[in-house]
């Protein structure tokens, strides 16, 4: 059963106001289809219907209107020109063209968007004032305009405002039809409802009906509605937003469980109405929001976005590929393989994409062919070109691409095309403007694509199914709603005074008629009141916001505890009872996947925990690599190990002692691998400044090491070692031979492995003894008896120094008795249990295999 609510009933706040409706018309003995009755917003043209039908059954009824619609029925509005049309795909064109002419070219982008927001607020103002009195009124609203000129204060806005009058004074605009003399003629009597907030072109309209007009106010503290009692008003206090999205998604299934439907929903707090919204579809209730949301936040318009900025010349490869996983043409076997070619090579540009391709091996001509596909689909997009050549472009790209047929069947795709004119063979209203005909760039076109999907909205199509309607504040005002859900009631969300939108002063607004913060506070507070007169209504707020700030509730629910006029509500959020269910520890065992090659990685994985051994090394889990990551430690380490090289196997071919021609060397080793590796500049700046310095001192370091009688013999060197069932492989970084104390004695073998950490971390690495088992692993993979090997340690700050391992050798013999030993067990089937131990965890590719988190 549907519990009516207290405003349900007839005579609640429709009934008086109705019935001086009918008062009136009888007292001026007009016909009622003659007669128009204004309201606040559109839904309540309905609702007033119904109401009036409900009060007289049979016979006529006045016509039900808002301004705008009253304006469109008698003749729909065609812009032309520079007309504000309040069609964002026509204004910022407008915008820019004016700010083009007012030689502010150079601002059009900065500017464009104040400038519009600005005429909005202009707009409501002059609409009000009749158009052949416009011109006396503009007299006094220019006086009121900030100063303008080179040498002003803040000349940018003062040109704005200046500009925004203007262009408002020159329009026509859609509701100027209300003021010919034909429709004055036509409608015998006009009545205005009034809502929260005053109406000025309303009360325009009632002084040109004269005595035949009436003004009743649905939405004040003199209202019908002002004098009923409060509904029974609930409080809940959430911890934080998602708690309170979840509570407040259970009074509404509580309330709807009660019967008390249709339920409000109070759209204080967009993104958290987003979120209770998905809750309750997500428990199968219908709702339907009657504002709709931005059309820029559909599916659609992203799939358009996603397209142009993957079409950008500088265009990232993460771009491009998102716009292939939405692209039917787009071969997703190709795709996919792209995707894991581009991780492996760590591209991050979609530049370094094309430059590559033609050096892919045969294994990837899917991939080359697929990047052929995209150029075909990218190039046409590259040059300048007017709007129209723009639109056309675009539907060809989207329809080359298969996106076209996916937007076309959807409600908010068709939405999309219709707002960017992308429909062909349809005559576009923006081919006469001034700005259209300017060549524009991808940058520009991009922009005001984005600009128009913003402004645009939609609103799906009731069905009729719903009982839970996502209402502004204000639009509550005489709806039948049996029960309110109010969240976002905090401090931060419903300020009691709201800051009027626009940078007007006090006295401009007062001058020119804009709304003040006083009048704004008033509105609010007469439409909380009005909310809180719905029959039950249960209101939320969060103590505490997402970056743990804590949050006091609204003064307007302050006041409502301060008055005892709410009581503390129940979570109506039901419990129940989760029985531990700890997760053991993994304890795999590793006898079904031997090991065949083993480097000293894979064998520090097994040292630092057993479980990440098995997990990457047995299993060959691999963490996927980032995609178009910026230039870091890592990169810099790769990067400074090839110039090593390439600086070392140079001076080995042409030797030479004096530190200017090393330095040229080293330079020119530096240059050749930046350009090989292509590594941004930008992104590789930070390190590039801290070359001079580190090459100056690692040549220091290496004459003082040529000076111990080292000397270069290879880089680089791949080396492999059998160990039983095993093969030791590795990458040494560098071998030097030293020359012997005694003459006639070989020359003693140096491992060199390069490092860019600090001295401390190194020294640490030194002091573990057995614990640090690489340099005895790369000593491992020579079979000389007689062996040094030392960390050099490349300072980014001038300083290298060289860290040497005592007793290698020694430590290499326990080294491959200690792997025979463990890879012994591991063939026997010993576990492999996941230690969970040290800072190895905080950065572990199988942490969330292992799910030490939820252990036992």
């Amino acid at each position: 059963m549907t519990v009516i609510a207290k405003n349900d009933a007839p005579g609640s706040v429709w009934g008086p106001v109705l019935s001086q409706v009918q008062a009136h018309i009888q007292r001026i003995g007009a016909h009622p289809a003659t007669v128009v009755v204004l309201v606040p917003y559109a839904q309540l043209m309905a609702e007033a219907q119904r109401e009036w039908a409900r009060r007289v059954p049979d016979g006529f009824a006045p016509r039900f209107e808002t301004t705008r619609n009253w304006a469109t029925r008698i003749a729909p509005f065609v812009p032309e020109g520079d007309d504000l049309s309040h069609d964002m795909a026509r204004d910022t064109l407008t915008a820019r063209a004016l700010l083009d002419r007012a030689g502010l070219a150079e601002q059009r982008d900065v500017l464009a968007t104040p400038l519009l927001e600005a005429a909005a607020q202009l707009s409501s103002v002059v609409c009000a004032v009749p158009p052949p009195e416009r011109e006396a009124w503009a007299i006094g609203a220019r006086e009121l305009m900030p100063p303008a000129g080179e040498g002003a204060a803040l000349r940018y806005e003062a040109a704005v405002a200046r500009i925004a009058l203007e262009w408002v004074l020159a329009s026509r605009h859609a509701t100027d039809v209300l003021f010919e003399p034909g429709v004055r003629t036509a409608v015998d009597a006009l009545v205005v409802l009034g809502g929260f907030q005053s109406d000025p072109l309303a009360q325009t309209l009632c002084a040109r009906w004269g005595d035949r007009s009436l003004a009743l106010a649905l939405g004040s503290s003199h209202s019908a509605e002002a004098d009923a009692p409060l509904g029974e008003v609930f409080l809940h206090a959430a911890a934080d937003a998602e708690d309170e999205a979840q509570r407040a998604a259970a009074c509404v299934l509580h309330r709807l469980e009660q019967g008390h439907a249709p339920l409000a929903l109070a759209a204080i707090d967009r993104a958290l109405t987003r979120r209770i919204s998905a809750l309750l579809l997500g428990r199968g209730v219908a709702v339907h929001d009657e504002n709709g949301w931005t059309l820029s936040t559909t599916r659609a318009a992203s799939q358009v976005m996603t397209a142009l900025r993957a079409c950008a010349w500088n265009a990232s490869a993460d771009a491009v590929l998102d716009w292939l996983k939405h692209a039917p043409a787009a071969d997703p076997v190709a795709v996919s393989a792209a995707e894991k070619w581009l991780r492996k090579a760590g591209m991050g540009q979609w530049l370094a994409v094309q430059e590559r391709s033609d050096a892919m091996p045969p294994a990837l001509e899917a991939v080359q062919t697929l990047v052929e596909q995209v150029q075909a689909w990218r190039t046409p997009l590259q040059s300048a070109r007017p709007l129209a050549a723009w639109i056309a472009a675009v539907r060809e790209l989207l329809q080359g691409t298969g996106q076209w047929n996916a937007l076309a069947a959807d409600a908010a795709g068709e939405r999309v095309l219709a707002e960017l004119r992308l429909h062909d063979g349809l005559p576009s209203d923006l081919d006469g403007l001034e700005s259209a005909g300017r060549r524009m760039s991808l940058a520009e076109f991009t922009r005001w694509v984005n600009e128009v999907l913003e402004a645009a909205r939609y609103r799906p199509d009731h069905d009729g199914s719903a009982s839970v309607f996502v209402v502004p504040l204000p639009q509550i005002l005489a709806r039948p709603f049996a029960t309110l859900v109010v969240p976002g009631c905090d401090e931060k969300r419903l300020q009691p005074a709201p800051e009027p939108p626009g940078a007007w002063t006090r006295a401009q607004r007062e001058g020119l008629g804009l709304p003040t913060r006083e009048a704004l506070e008033s509105a609010l507070r007469d439409a909380w009141g009005s909310a809180l007169h719905t029959a039950h209504v249960d209101v939320l707020w969060r103590s505490g916001d997402d970056g743990g700030e804590p949050l006091l509730a609204s003064p307007l629910v302050l006041a409502l505890q301060l008055d005892g006029m709410a009581q503390d509500g129940t979570d109506p959020r039901g419990l129940r009872d989760v029985p531990i269910n700890p997760v053991p520890r993994p304890m795999p065992t590793g006898e079904a996947l031997p090991v065949l090659q083993l480097s000293s990685t894979a064998y520090s994985d097994l040292r630092h925990c057993p479980y990440r051994f098995f997990a990457l090394r047995q299993l060959g889990l691999q963490e996927a690599d980032e995609l178009g990551a910026e230039v870091g430690k890592r990169d810099f380490g790769n990067w400074l190990h090839a110039v090593l090289q390439r600086f070392h196997e140079a001076l080995q071919a042409e030797p030479t002692e004096g530190i200017p021609e090393r330095r040229a060397l080293m330079d020119a080793a530096a240059e050749a691998v930046t350009r090989s590796q292509r590594l941004d500049a930008g992104e590789f700046l930070p390190f590039a400044s801290g070359w001079p310095a580190l090459r100056d001192g690692y040549l220091r370091w290496l004459r003082e090491h040529e000076g111990q009688g080292a000397t270069f013999r290879q880089a680089e060197v791949r080396s492999t070692q059998p160990l039983g069932p095993l093969k030791l492989v590795g990458l040494l970084d560098r071998i030097d031979a030293v020359r012997a104390e005694l003459p006639g004695e070989e020359p003693t073998v140096l491992v060199i492995d390069y490092k860019t950490e600090s001295d401390a971390v190194t020294r640490k690495r030194l002091a573990a003894g057995t614990e640090d088992t690489q340099l005895a692993f790369y000593a491992a993979l020579l079979h000389h008896d007689h062996l040094r090997a030392a960390y050099v340690n490349v300072g980014e700050r001038g300083e290298t120094r060289t860290f040497e391992q005592v007793d290698v050798v020694a430590l290499r013999d326990q080294l491959v008795e200690g792997i025979l030993h463990d890879f012994d067990r591991i063939a026997g089937g010993a576990p492999l249990p996941a230690l969970g131990e040290g800072a190895v965890c905080d950065y572990c590719a199988a942490r969330g295999l292992c799910r030490k988190d939820f252990w036992a």
